[in-house]
């Protein structure tokens, strides 16, 4: 299981202290430490939609400009804006070989689908 994320951000430490806590072993892959390729991210886009991937709730996505905004409009422009601002990914993403599980923290849902 490898669970990608960026160390500081607060959902990405809630998830790993509760996969800690179920004593759940996972590899940890911090973009900002690591990046992301946009292979991975065509990949995951496939499995679960681009639109999934870009958090539009989060700051990076609020900050951006109107225009940069608007050119989010299919994959290949997701995809760009993704590997430039890894920020802008929803965290944390959770694959165990091969296979997204899991995007963002909900305990209910890590429940059932990490046991």
């Amino acid at each position: 299981m490898i669970v990608y994320g960026i160390k500081n951000c607060n959902t990405v430490k809630s998830a790993l202290d509760w996969l800690k806590k179920k004593k759940v072993d996972f590899e940890f892959h911090d973009y900002k430490s690591n990046g992301i390729t946009a292979a991975k991210l065509k990949d995951w886009s496939k499995q679960v939609g681009w639109e999934t991937l870009v958090n539009k709730k989060g700051m990076t996505w609020r900050k951006l400009d109107d225009k940069a905004k608007a050119k989010v409009t299919n994959l290949a422009a997701a995809i760009e804006l993704m590997t430039a601002q890894t920020s802008v990914i929803k965290r944390p993403l959770i694959e165990v070989e091969g296979k997204v599980v899991a995007v963002g923290f909900d305990e209910a849902e890590y429940k059932s689908k990490l046991k």
